[in-house]
C-alpha cells in the first residue's frame, strides 16, 4: 500500500497562465480556465438608413445596367420599383459607396435568368420576384455573392438543373466550349451523347393549337407581351374586335420596318453607306409615308396612301378600315400590284394609293351618323393601285443574321427573345439549337441514295373510305418499308379530310360506327408494314368532314382552329403502333418508340426547338378565293403596243426571265419555268398551275394569317386567333387544298408546299405526295403507279 495516494487527497493538476488571476485566499474560487480579459462583441448585421431616391437620378445607371450590358429596356414603372428597393436596402450610399451599381447587375442577371423578355415592365409580378430574390442575397446594402451562389444551388436542384459544380466537372471532361449550355425548352444539353439524341424525332415536337403561347402586340411598347386574359371558346365580344386590331397591328408594324417605309433620314444613311465603294451619286428613294383614315379630312385632292382592312358596308359598297375610321374604296381605275400576282378579298389588310375625293357639301355631314373620328368618313377614296403588305423574312423577325466569324449564325435585334411556340427563344437557345441540328443531321450519308430519317412525308386527303386511297396508301408506305435500316423516315403526316362526306351529320352512307370501321381499315394497313411504325411519328391533321366539327357543319367550313380527332375512333390505331414497338424492343431493349399523335388544324411541327417551324394547314382555301375576289377592269393595249410587250416578254424569257411581277424569291423557287412559245397542251397546263400556286403563296405569306376572310365565310375563336398567324414565317408552310395543284416552292425563305390529292385524279391509279428533307429545308412532288 506504500506510496498510493488516495484520490480524495491527491494534488489537483492546475494549468499555468501568463496572466494569472490575484486571489489571497481559496474562498476566492479562482477557475481552473483563465477569463479572457479582451471584450469580444458580437458581429451585427450593418443597418441601413431607407432613403426616398427619385427615379430621375437612378435613370443613368439603369440605364448603363440593364440597357447598354444587358440589352434590355426599362419601362417607367419598372424605374419607379428599382429606385424604391434601392433607396429601400442601400440607403444614402447608393451612389458614393457604388452599391447600387451592383444591385442593377444582380437585378438584371436574375431577370435573365428567369426568363424575362427584353421588356422590363412594373406592372407584372415579374419583376418583383426578382427584386423579392435579390433581396435575399443583399447584406448591408452590399450583395453577398456567397448567398447568391447557395441560392441559385439550392433552385437548380429544385428544379433538377446541373449545378454550377456540376457542369464545371463536365467542362473539364468536354473539349467543346459550349459543353455547358444547355437547351432548357429542349431538356437535354448539347454534349448529351445518348442515341436518343442522335435521332431527329427526339427533337420533334407537335404544337397543338389550342395550347400555343398566346402574345399580343403592344404599339406603345412596340414589343410582344403575353396575354392577359385566359383563352375561352366564348369570350367577351370585345374580343371580336380586339381579333381585327391584332391583325392590323401586327402588319403594321412589320411595314414600319419595312426599308420602303422608312423615314427619309434612315433612308439617306443607308444610301450614304452603300455608296462608300461607288463612284457615281444615287438619291435614295422617297419612301411612302402611311396616312390614316381620319387624317383624310378636309385635305380632298391629295394622294395618300393607306393601309386598312377590305370590308363591304351596309349598303353593299367596298370600304377600307383601320384604327381611326372606314371610308369607301372606289377601284374602278385601280390595278392590282403586282398584275395578276395575288387574290385581294374582302377580309384581307390591303394597302391602297389614290385620291381622296371629299363628299358634296350639299350631300351630307363629313361623318357618317355621330360615329365622328372612327366612324365612317364622307366621300370616296379613289385608288389608283392596290396591293397586299409585303412579307418580312424570318430571320428579319427574328433578328438573325449570319454576319459572325467563320459565317456562323448570330442573333441581335428583332423579337429573338420572344419565345413564340414555347419551344425556346431565339437569343436564347437559338445558337445552341442550330449547333445540335448541324451535329444531328450532318452526319448523315450525302451520297445515300435515300436522304436519310431527316425526311417528312406528307400525304394529303386520304379519305378512308375509298378503296383506291388504302391502296396507294399501302404502295407508299411499301416504297419506304423497303429502304435499309436507320433510313425511315422521321414523320408521316396524314391530311383529312378522312372522309369523302361528313358521314356524322348524315352525309353519305353511314355514321358514326362505320367512321371508326374506316380507321380500323387504316390500323390493318398499318400494321403491315412493323417497321416503319417502330421508327417513324404518324402526325393525323383532321379536314373539315371530321368529327366533331363535320356533325353541326355538314361538310360545310367549320370554326378554325379544328380539334384533333377523338380518341374513340382512333384506338385500334393505337395498339398497332403499340404491338409494332413491343415487338421491336425484344431484341434491341430500350429505344426511342414510334408514335401517332392526333393533332389539330392547322398543326405545327417544331424541329430543334427554334430551329424549324412546319406549318400544317387544311382548307379549301383557293376555292373561296375565287369566290370573294375582287375584280379589276382588263388593260386596254392598243395593237401596236400590244405586239411590243409580246416581243419583249419573249426576249425576257429567252435571257431566262419571265414576265410575272413577282418577287425574285418566287422566280427562284424549286419549279420549272416552262417557255410560252411552247404550245403544247402539257407545257400550257404547267405554266398555269405554276402561276396559280405562286399567286396563292404570295396572297398568304403577304397577309400573315392562314384564313383571311370574314368571319361569316371563315368562322374563327376569337380568343384563338394567334394560332392562324404566320409571324414569324415558318420555314415550311403546307397547305393542303384539293382544289389546287400539288407544288412545293420558295418564297421570302418560306418554302411552301401542297400535296395535292393523294390519288390522282385524271390518272390511272396514280399517288402523289411530298417528301420534305428537314436538312435541306426544301421538299419535292412525288407520282407513283400502284
Amino acid at each position: 500500500m506504500a506510496g498510493r495516494t488516495a484520490p480524495l487527497f491527491a494534488q489537483i493538476p492546475t494549468t499555468t497562465t501568463d496572466d494569472p488571476l490575484p486571489s489571497s485566499s481559496a474562498a476566492f474560487g479562482t477557475p481552473v480556465h483563465p477569463i479572457r480579459t479582451k471584450q469580444v462583441t458580437a458581429a451585427t448585421t450593418p443597418s441601413v438608413l431607407p432613403i426616398s431616391l427619385p427615379p430621375a437620378s437612378l435613370r443613368p445607371l439603369a440605364f448603363r445596367s440593364f440597357t447598354k450590358k444587358h440589352n434590355l429596356t426599362l419601362t417607367s414603372s419598372a424605374l419607379q420599383a428599382l429606385a424604391d428597393f434601392i433607396g429601400t436596402h442601400c440607403g444614402s450610399g447608393w451612389r458614393e459607396e457604388g452599391l447600387a451599381e451592383k444591385v442593377l447587375d444582380e437585378a438584371a442577371k436574375t431577370w435573365k435568368r428567369h426568363g424575362g423578355g427584353v421588356i422590363v415592365a412594373g406592372e407584372s409580378n415579374d419583376l418583383a420576384d426578382v427584386l423579392r430574390n435579390v433581396q435575399g442575397s443583399i447584406v448591408g446594402g452590399r450583395v453577398d455573392h456567397q448567398r447568391t451562389s447557395n441560392r441559385h444551388e439550392a433552385a437548380s436542384l429544385e428544379q433538377g438543373l446541373p449545378t454550377r459544380a456540376q457542369l464545371r466537372l463536365e467542362g473539364l471532361n468536354r473539349d467543346d466550349s459550349q459543353a455547358s449550355v444547355r437547351l432548357t425548352s429542349l431538356d437535354i444539353e448539347d454534349g448529351e451523347s445518348s442515341a436518343h439524341s442522335k435521332d431527329p424525332r427526339s427533337w420533334l415536337k407537335v404544337i397543338n393549337a389550342f395550347e400555343m403561347p398566346r402574345f399580343v402586340y403592344n404599339a406603345s411598347q412596340k414589343h410582344f407581351q403575353a396575354a392577359g386574359k385566359r383563352a375561352s371558346i366564348l369570350p367577351d365580344p370585345s374580343r371580336r374586335t380586339a381579333l381585327y386590331r391584332d391583325r392590323y397591328q401586327l402588319v403594321h408594324q412589320r411595314l414600319l420596318r419595312n426599308e420602303a417605309f422608312q423615314t427619309l433620314t434612315v433612308a439617306i444613311s443607308r444610301s450614304k453607306s452603300s455608296q462608300r465603294s461607288s463612284s457615281e451619286m444615287v438619291m435614295p428613294q422617297q419612301a411612302y409615308k402611311l396616312t390614316p383614315i381620319a387624317n383624310l379630312l378636309g385635305r380632298p385632292g391629295s394622294t395618300h396612301v393607306l393601309l386598312g382592312l377590305l370590308g363591304t358596308s351596309p349598303t353593299g359598297e367596298l370600304m377600307i378600315s383601320d384604327l381611326t375610321g372606314s371610308i369607301t374604296l372606289d377601284l374602278q381605275h385601280a390595278r392590282p400590284v403586282p398584275e395578276d400576282g395575288a387574290w385581294f378579298t374582302p377580309g384581307m389588310i390591303v394597302l391602297a394609293e389614290g385620291l381622296y375625293e371629299e363628299e358634296e357639301p350639299n350631300s351630307g355631314p363629313g361623318l357618317a351618323g355621330d360615329g365622328g373620328v372612327g366612324g365612317t368618313i364622307g366621300g370616296k377614296f379613289h385608288a389608283s393601285s392596290i396591293g397586299g403588305p409585303p412579307c418580312e423574312r424570318r430571320d428579319v423577325t427574328l433578328g438573325v443574321s449570319d454576319s459572325g466569324k467563320g459565317g456562323e449564325v448570330i442573333a441581335a435585334g428583332g423579337f429573338g427573345w420572344v419565345d413564340f411556340l414555347g419551344v425556346g427563344r431565339e437569343r436564347a437557345d437559338g445558337p445552341a439549337a442550330r449547333n445540335l441540328e448541324k451535329d444531328v443531321l450532318s452526319k448523315q450519308d450525302l451520297s445515300a441514295p435515300s436522304p436519310g430519317n431527316s425526311r417528312m412525308i406528307i400525304l394529303g386527303e386520304v379519305n378512308l373510305d375509298s378503296g383506291k386511297t388504302l391502296e396507294a396508301l399501302r404502295h407508299i408506305l411499301g416504297i419506304y418499308a423497303t429502304e435499309p435500316s436507320g433510313q425511315t423516315p422521321m414523320t408521316f403526316v396524314l391530311i383529312g379530310n378522312f372522309v369523302r362526306y361528313a358521314v356524322l351529320s348524315g352525309g353519305g352512307s353511314g355514321g358514326s360506327i362505320e367512321y371508326k370501321e374506316y380507321f380500323d381499315s387504316l390500323a390493318s394497313v398499318l400494321s403491315e408494314f412493323p417497321s416503319i411504325l417502330k421508327d417513324s411519328t404518324f402526325v393525323c391533321v383532321p379536314g373539315d368532314n371530321d368529327p366533331w366539327a363535320s356533325a353541326f357543319s355538314a361538310g360545310a367550313a367549320t370554326v378554325l382552329p379544328q380539334r384533333s380527332l377523338p380518341e374513340i375512333y382512333t384506338t385500334r390505331v393505337k395498339r398497332a403502333f403499340a404491338m409494332a414497338n413491343s415487338e421491336a424492343e425484344k431484341p434491341t431493349g430500350q429505344r426511342l418508340k414510334g408514335e401517332v399523335v392526333w393533332s389539330t388544324n392547322p398543326a405545327r411541327l417544331s424541329l430543334f426547338g427554334p430551329a424549324q417551324e412546319l406549318v400544317v394547314f387544311r382548307d379549301n382555301i383557293s376555292g373561296r378565293l375565287r369566290r370573294r375576289a375582287l375584280r379589276f377592269r382588263p388593260t386596254q393595249e392598243p395593237d401596236m403596243q400590244a405586239e411590243e410587250r409580246r416581243a419583249t416578254v419573249e426576249g425576257n424569257t429567252a435571257d431566262g426571265t419571265t414576265d410575272m411581277e413577282i418577287d425574285q424569291t418566287i422566280e427562284a423557287a424549286e419549279s420549272e419555268v416552262p417557255d410560252p412559245r411552247r404550245k403544247d397542251k402539257g407545257s400550257s397546263n404547267l405554266s398555269s398551275d405554276l402561276h396559280a400556286a405562286r399567286k396563292l403563296v404570295k396572297t398568304v405569306l403577304d397577309q400573315g394569317y392562314l384564313s383571311p376572310f370574314p368571319l361569316t365565310d371563315r368562322p374563327v375563336l376569337w380568343d384563338f386567333s394567334g394560332a392562324l398567324n404566320l409571324y414569324p414565317l415558318p420555314t415550311a408552310l403546307v397547305l393542303m387544298d384539293p382544289e389546287a395543284p400539288s407544288f412545293a416552292l420558295t418564297y421570302e425563305g418560306c418554302h411552301a408546299m401542297n400535296p395535292g390529292v393523294l390519288v390522282v385524279p385524271g390518272k390511272s391509279r396514280t399517288a402523289q405526295w411530298i417528301e420534305y428533307d428537314a436538312r435541306m429545308r426544301k421538299g419535292k412532288t412525288k407520282e407513283s403507279k400502284f
